[in-house]
């Protein structure tokens, strides 16, 4: 059984940055495509980013391309969400998932996933 954990959540000031890391155990991730989202109150769960399992590949949504880069590292079972230029509208519950379809793919929605964090808060102030 394949368990997620989030850290590097926490309050930072519009404009800033925060590095959030997911790590795996309880089973190798490498063969997976991973994925970030986040759930803002009052609003649906929403696709972040994603990355295939080499990390050859990676799709972002559009609100955050250009600010956020999502990573990973298979020998240390971590993947990892670099979030520059935080605006306020990126403040929301991120989670990250695992999904065991093909690896080689990049997949948007959420019910392809099915492991998941607890989630970590990401409050940015303007």
């Amino acid at each position: 059984q394949v368990q997620l954990v989030e850290s590097g959540g926490g309050f930072v000031q519009a404009g800033g940055s925060l590095r959030l890391s997911c790590e795996a155990s309880g089973g190798s991730f490498s063969g997976y495509t991973m994925g970030w989202f986040r759930q803002a109150p009052g609003k649906e769960r929403e696709f972040v980013a994603a990355i295939e399992w080499s990390g050859g590949r990676t799709d972002y949504v559009d609100s955050v391309k250009g600010r956020f880069t999502i990573s990973r590292d298979n020998a240390k079972n971590t993947l990892t969400l670099q979030m520059n230029s935080l605006k306020p509208e990126d403040t929301a519950v991120y989670y990250c998932a695992l999904t065991t379809l093909d690896g080689s793919r990049l997949y948007r929605v959420a019910p392809f996933y099915n492991y998941w964090g607890q989630g970590t808060q990401v409050t940015v102030s303007s």
